[in-house]
């Protein structure tokens, strides 16, 4: 099972501060210890929302706003995709988070990642097939 690991913004990573040196060792750790249990995926920071725009679409048609957006803590910091047994699973390793992030005041939202046996008869084998290759050449890149 895939998990996304939503770490959500704050009034620090909305205004662009960056990580020290000491919490760049905590977090290259724990991503670290996350990599040898085999479980990592990928995970990135965010930059703040004043740098990104927001794409409405309303009766089809696309409508762009630029950041900043509000509140913070309706924003995203950073993402980690992990693949584990369980959501037991994941909520434990959220719990190892590193609590100098956010000087211990961070809130991660834990979301299962849809599996193509999710989907059922709609997603025909022809479809899963077609997802499998673009997979396959995304993979490919250097």
């Amino acid at each position: 099972m895939r998990f996304m690991l939503l770490r959500k913004a704050d009034r620090k990573t909305e205004a662009g501060v960056l990580p020290d040196q000491k919490l760049f060792a905590v977090m290259g750790s724990f991503m670290e210890e996350m990599v040898k249990a085999g479980v990592l995926l990928a995970g990135e920071g965010l930059h703040p929302s004043a740098n990104g725009a927001r794409v409405k679409f309303s009766a089809g048609r696309p409508v762009v706003t630029d950041g900043p957006f509000t509140p913070p803590s309706e924003l995203l910091g950073g993402f980690c995709l992990i693949q584990v047994k369980s959501k037991a699973e994941a909520i434990e390793w959220v719990k190892r988070w590193p609590t100098l992030d956010g000087d211990g005041e961070i809130e991660i939202e834990i979301r299962q990642v849809y599996e193509a046996e999710d989907f059922g008869a709609e997603f025909t084998p022809e479809l899963q097939e077609a997802e499998e290759r673009m997979r396959a050449q995304v993979a490919a890149k250097p």
